[in-house]
């Protein structure tokens, strides 16, 4: 029997693959919360499967989403990066991501770790769709808060697409098997 799922991941097997293994699931791991933010901010004017399909190339080029080496590249590696057709050659969206190290580090260092931090937009757990309306709002909180913090390609609407990709939102469609899902 077919599995029922988000109309939205039934076009690329890729795009099927993601949702059913990583979409809505908890993440509290610094390392791949960092990487989360900076591929939902390259999503921007874009489509996600765009976005999924460079994700290794982006691993690789960002040192695997690591803050400390990206917070430190230089002009030099910058230019590299422009140049590798394995991402979005975007000068703005390269600069955030070093910028967003820097600010990720920064909030490591003030909060003991990124999860603490943006984990507190939801109040520490997944807010489900019946609190549709406060995971609005909780993506306009923490963009503007991220925003001051000197974090780029946080809109709100970017954030909001972060917070369900890790879990801080669970709004897969109710007839889809990982509705009910809790990780």
């Amino acid at each position: 029997m077919k599995k029922k799922r988000c109309s939205w991941s039934e076009s690329d097997e890729l795009l099927t693959v993601y949702h059913d293994e990583e979409w809505g699931v908890p993440v509290h791991d610094d390392r791949l919360l960092f990487e989360m933010m900076n591929l939902e901010g390259a999503q921007a004017g874009l489509s996600w499967l765009i976005v999924l399909r460079k994700r290794e190339s982006y691993r690789k080029a960002f040192d695997r989403f690591n803050a400390k080496k990206i917070a430190k590249y230089d002009a030099a590696k910058k230019a590299s990066l422009l140049k590798n057709e394995g991402i979005v050659r975007n000068r703005l969206k390269v600069d955030a991501v070093i910028e967003n190290a820097k600010a990720f580090l920064e909030v490591q260092r003030e909060f003991g770790s990124f999860d603490r931090y943006i984990w507190q937009f939801v109040g520490g757990k997944p807010l489900g769709r019946a609190k549709g309306q406060d995971a609005v709002l909780a993506s306009k909180t923490m963009s503007k808060a991220l925003k001051k913090r000197g974090f780029k390609f946080v809109g709100a609407t970017i954030c909001y697409a972060f917070m369900q990709a890790v879990g801080m939102v669970n709004d897969h469609s109710p007839g889809c098997f990982r509705f009910r899902m809790r990780r």
